[in-house]
């Protein structure tokens, strides 16, 4: 009985022994597997890691157009607008036209209420009346003073040659020379009456004609042919003209020409003439540009919370009438052009090389730049394994190239735009700048 549980004792010491070694080896076997995987790991990012960033970031020159434009912003106005008021106070009795309304020369727009101004007119005729009736009473009275006069005239010269004979008293001639005295008074002072009867008859006439020019105020015309693009008035409103006529209605004389009114910068307005070509864009019509010519160019400032303008007046065709008055319209000119030349990004007109770092691990100052004359820039050309500074002659520029002299510089170079640095060398940079 002891035996046989010593045997059994000694079977289990065995299968102990024997499934520890297996465990270890499962643990050996998969220790292995993990260490195949981290080597394989490794050696696929050490084959597929990329290469460092080159410390340059470069561009190729290239050879094509360079065209200079100057943009600016605008409304769009009629060519030619007349503003339509009123001359005269009163009700607004009829008005002929709307919005949009297409009006001849001559055409009524709207009439005021007449019967004010017809009463005037009727009052100014009847004193025009009175007072022709009144001049020729004063012409009748003068031609009978006149016969008055001529009649006394012949009784005192009859009565002095009697008196010459003696058969006359000193006393009758003095009489007869009073009488004629008296009546050649009395014919002067008829013809001033006759004359201030003249005069106001003209007074009364000028009134009338004045009474006559209100009564046709009441009567608005259109002064041009056009189009109604405001009518500020309807029927029953009153309308009074003070110091300055109201606006009644607003006539654009011909829409197939426009005009922008463009607030050019301080900085561009030098690049301009008159004569330009020019293109308008507008929001409403994307896609589609409109032609235009600069027409004028003012010197008249404008200053908006420091920011200062100069208004262009640009023409712009407009045969479709697609452009309407108080849209907002984005106008572009070509001031200058290139064709076909050798450019440089501006990118490399604006770089400048960061200045090395020492052994020392500090940033060594670069001495500076000589400056650049006019009509002169400054880029980085890459060797092989450095770059060399160049002074370029340069010319038309659209912002992102610049047109380079003929022969300064080949189509095949790269150009120097940026530089790429690691973060510890840009903290050092930090810490000097």
């Amino acid at each position: 009985m002891n035996d046989t549980h010593a045997a059994t004792d000694d079977l289990k010491r065995f299968l102990a022994i024997e499934e520890g070694g297996r465990r270890w080896l499962r643990r050996l076997g998969v220790a292995s597997v993990v260490a195949l995987v981290l080597g394989g790991g490794v050696l696929w990012r050490a084959r597929h890691q990329p290469a460092p960033p080159a410390r340059f970031v470069t561009a190729d020159l290239s050879v094509g157009d360079v065209v200079e434009k100057v943009q600016a912003t605008g409304t769009v106005q009629p060519l030619l607008q007349v503003n339509v008021g009123a001359q005269v106070n009163g009700r607004v009795t009829k008005v002929f036209v709307d919005f949009n309304s297409v009006v001849k020369k001559g055409d009524p727009l709207a009439e005021i209420d007449p019967t004010l101004y017809g009463t005037q007119v009727s009052a100014q005729q009847a004193n025009v009346v009175a007072q022709q009736a009144q001049y020729e009473s004063a012409k009748a009275q003068v031609r009978a003073m006149d016969a008055q006069l001529e009649a006394a005239k012949v009784a005192f010269e009859r009565v002095e040659r009697l008196h010459g004979h003696n058969l006359a008293t000193r006393a009758e001639v003095d009489a007869a020379r009073g009488q004629y005295d008296s009546l050649r008074a009395q014919l002067d002072a008829s013809k001033a009456n006759m004359g201030a009867a003249r005069a106001a008859i003209g007074a009364s006439q000028a009134q009338l004609n004045q009474s006559n020019t209100n009564l046709g105020y009441t009567k608005i015309f259109s002064p041009v042919d056009g189009i109604v693009i405001t009518r500020g008035i309807d029927p029953g409103a009153t309308v009074v003209a003070s110091f300055q006529a109201p606006v009644l209605f607003v006539i654009a004389q011909d829409l197939r020409k426009m005009r922008v009114l463009a607030d050019v910068d301080e900085a561009d307005v030098g690049k301009l003439h008159e004569r330009m070509q020019a293109e308008a864009v507008v929001d409403a019509f994307p896609g589609e540009s409109f032609q235009g010519i600069v027409q004028q160019i003012r010197y008249s400032p404008n200053n908006v919370q420091g920011v200062v303008t100069y208004s262009a007046i640009v023409e712009v065709e407009n045969p479709e009438e697609k452009l309407r008055p108080g849209m907002t319209a984005t106008i572009t000119i070509k001031t200058r052009e290139a064709k076909a030349v050798v450019r440089v990004p501006n990118a490399a007109l604006r770089y400048k090389p960061s200045p090395p770092i020492g052994a020392d691990g500090k940033v060594v100052p670069a001495a500076p730049d000589p400056p650049l004359a006019k009509g002169q820039g400054r880029v980085f050309l890459l060797l092989t394994d450095r770059t060399e500074s160049r002074l370029v002659p340069i010319g038309v520029t659209d912002g992102m190239f610049t047109e380079v002299g003929d022969g300064a510089l080949a189509a095949s170079m790269k150009v120097v735009i940026d530089e790429n640095e690691s973060e510890e060398d840009k903290k050092k940079r930090r810490k000097v700048f």
